[in-house]
């Protein structure tokens, strides 16, 4: 075996060239296939089922996450602020986690024995380290759960799981415990939505529970889809099903009024689709256009030995000292994708909706920011 086999992933998205090219390759349609197998994976599920496999490799993974949320405790949010922006705190817990990420997977994830060089960390905690936000800018979105997923298939195509009745324990357990740790950190930090779209977007953070929560309820006719504008049904589905836990942590940040046609109309406007197998197939179409198929999202996918970056497209560009450059390309047609999402990735910044319901509980003034 090679000494060099894996390499620090890098960004190499540049340009609506580049975004064509990798809509056509092979990494592309890996990824799509893989969320799309763990959505089938899960369907007539609940979060609760007793019998998902928990082997060794899953709970691995899982301990691998209540490391992330011991270091989350480590660091209190001690500067109070009565701004709705993200807590500098978060810098800190950023800070542990990228200082000890390779330690932390060295010690959960065994994939090397004795003697032999190569060592795959090198390129998945890079996708993990990624997966809990932007430390400049102390914001979360969707090409952060992204990286996530992208940590995921690296494990998969390594066959870091064997067992091979293993899809649903990734979403249903691993998933979800990720799920939980993100809004743990929106919640205690303050993370600031990636992006300016607001309330247009499908949710201020996350796409993936949506598209696995429509796949859990695929087979049923009950709950209906239009269940999700009544509180009962949904404190009574939240722990069962992802797409009710998603709209319960919702309820519970938004501040304002109480009708998702006021504060999330596109949800609202899905939860008129008569079946959740038409919402499931409807979120893997969207996912594919508003998430991979739009550069300002994944001008930040990373490439490496295990998801290979796709022939022709250039080496990435040295970036600013912060990290987070960005390069925006304006279309001369208005209509085209990539002018109309420039501020999806870093236009306005956005006040965290958690942040305002706090301070609403605590009741604080908000002033403009």
């Amino acid at each position: 075996m090679s000494a060099n086999k894996y390499i620090k992933p890098t960004k190499r998205l540049r340009s609506p060239n580049d975004l064509n090219k990798f809509i056509e390759s092979n990494t592309y349609s890996e990824l799509v296939n893989f969320i799309t197998m763990l959505a089938s994976s899960v369907h007539g599920l609940e979060l609760t089922d007793t019998s998902l496999p928990i082997d060794e490799a899953i709970q691995s993974v899982m301990d691998l996450l209540t490391d992330v949320n011991d270091l989350i405790d480590k660091h209190a949010v001690v500067n109070d602020t009565s701004s709705r922006f993200g807590k500098i705190e978060f810098k800190d817990f950023y800070d542990d986690l990228s200082e000890n990420i390779s330690k932390l997977m060295h010690k959960r994830l065994k994939f090397q024995s004795e003697g032999e060089v190569d060592d795959p960390t090198v390129e998945l905690s890079e996708y993990l380290l990624n997966s809990f936000g932007d430390r400049t800018r102390i914001d979360y979105g969707s090409g952060h759960e992204l990286n996530f997923t992208c940590f995921l298939l690296c494990l998969y195509k390594l066959n870091y799981f064997t067992n091979t009745d293993v899809h649903k324990s990734i979403v249903l357990k691993i998933f979800n415990s990720y799920l939980n740790t993100m809004r743990k950190l929106q919640l205690k930090y303050w993370l600031e939505p990636a992006g300016s779209h607001g309330v247009w977007g499908l949710d201020d953070y996350h796409f993936l529970p949506f598209l696995f929560g429509a796949a859990q309820l695929s087979p049923f006719n009950r709950p209906r889809p239009l269940s999700v504008h009544n509180r009962d049904y949904v404190d009574e589905y939240k722990d069962k099903y992802l797409y009710f836990g998603c709209i319960a942590f919702i309820n519970d940040v938004k501040t304002g009024a109480d009708s998702l046609r006021w504060h999330s109309p596109m949800l609202d406007d899905i939860s008129g689709v008569k079946t959740w197998k038409k919402i499931e197939e409807g979120m893997i179409k969207m996912y594919k256009a508003e998430v991979l198929g739009k550069l300002p999202v994944v001008q930040h996918f990373m490439f490496g030995s295990i998801l290979v970056c796709p022939e022709d497209i250039g080496a990435e560009e040295e970036e600013e000292e912060s990290g987070h450059e960005h390069h925006h390309h304006h279309s001369e047609n208005e209509g085209e994708n990539v002018h109309s999402t420039w501020g999806d990735c870093c236009g306005i910044k956005v006040p965290s909706a958690v942040a305002a319901r706090a301070m609403e509980k605590n009741k604080h003034h908000i002033p403009f920011d």
